[in-house]
């Protein structure tokens, strides 16, 4: 079903053996795939952070802080950031020392010390979008994997990490002050074509019930930046071709739920992990906005065969929304 126009505008052993058991496994096209081990109960439980690298300002180290007390009480298997990692300009190079600054000396809590899935957002692509993509970093800190668009298969859950930031327009045409980093997407048109692709393959060669994709750039936001006309139109007809459940995003420096009536995707931004945009909101449709809360915070998913369960969570740990969606298990469908 079709959109209407737009109107509302370093580690212990241990961890570095857990990372190298999240080995590459195989690729579909030329994405590649990583596998994630359930609880024993079969279970998963993660967070999701984003727009958070400002060396513990802004009130980074407070949401750090709160993500490891929840953490620890889920016992959270890994954590997803949603991009724009490093402020303002991503990092210089793999021995910027904001990689310590705004990563490893921030989460530090035992229960983040766990694997971190990150993809690239537009600020990070102002810098060497390749010193994050570069495995020496996972070698300063093994939480760290950051590629540009990858899967990690989980079994009952697949999650598909797709590169928004080439997909925007503006970057291209009118750049104003900025300089992006386009090494390993240049030509453009080829790199979305085969991304595009890639992932509508992958989408429909998955085996997994639930279908979760992860990209930094808003879909459907009242936030500041709003609906992203070209993952609207290029992106989203894909996503529902193939029943994905939810999207998941940053970008917008807020926490926010959109449930549309024209998708039964969920849109779900997780974008306030550090600096928070005040009183800067769209006007929205208020039974498809869920949530709009325009402070920092980050969200938890724990996930089973038959159940899945989204919570907002703001810099005290309060819950701000909760949501939950049910299917049929496997053995009765």
């Amino acid at each position: 079903m079709a959109f209407p126009p737009t109107k509302i505008k370093i580690l212990p052993p241990l961890f570095a053996t857990i990372i190298i058991c999240f080995c590459f496994v195989s690729s579909l096209a030329e994405i590649p795939h990583f596998q994630q081990p359930l609880k024993s109960d079969g279970s998963l439980s993660f967070l999701v952070v984003g727009d958070w690298g400002r060396r513990g300002l802004y009130n980074q180290s407070q949401v750090a802080q709160q993500m490891g007390l929840i953490g620890e009480e889920l016992k959270i298997d890994f954590v997803i950031s949603t991009g724009d990692n490093f402020y303002e300009d991503g990092l210089t190079g793999v021995d910027d020392p904001a990689f310590f600054e705004s990563f490893t000396n921030i989460y530090t809590a035992p229960s983040l010390q766990k694997q971190w899935y990150c993809v690239l957002g537009n600020h990070d692509y102002r810098g060497d979008a390749e010193a994050q993509l570069n495995p020496i970093l996972t070698k300063k800190d093994s939480r760290w994997l950051c590629l540009r668009s990858f899967i990690v298969n989980a079994e009952i859950v697949e999650f598909f990490f797709v590169d928004t930031t080439p997909f925007v327009n503006e970057y291209f045409i009118n750049p104003g002050d900025h300089t992006y980093d386009w090494k390993g997407v240049s030509p453009r048109e080829n790199y979305l074509a085969n991304l595009l692709k890639d992932v509508d393959s992958a989408l429909g060669s998955t085996t997994a019930k639930w279908k979760i994709v992860v990209g930094h750039h808003t879909i459907l936001s009242a936030g500041h930046h709003g609906i992203t006309d070209e993952l609207l139109k290029q992106l989203v007809p894909i996503l529902q071709k193939h029943n994905v459940d939810a999207y998941i995003n940053g970008h917008d420096h807020c926490m926010e739920h959109i449930s549309s009536s024209h998708s039964k995707i969920q849109f779900l931004t997780s974008g306030g992990g550090s600096k928070a945009w005040r009183g800067d909101i769209r006007k929205w449709n208020p039974e498809e906005l869920k949530l709009y809360y325009d402070g920092q915070g980050f969200m938890s998913v724990q996930i089973t065969d038959t159940n899945a369960i989204f919570v907002f969570y703001d810099i005290f740990g309060n819950v701000l929304h909760q949501w939950s969606i049910s299917k049929e298990s496997q053995s009765s469908a």
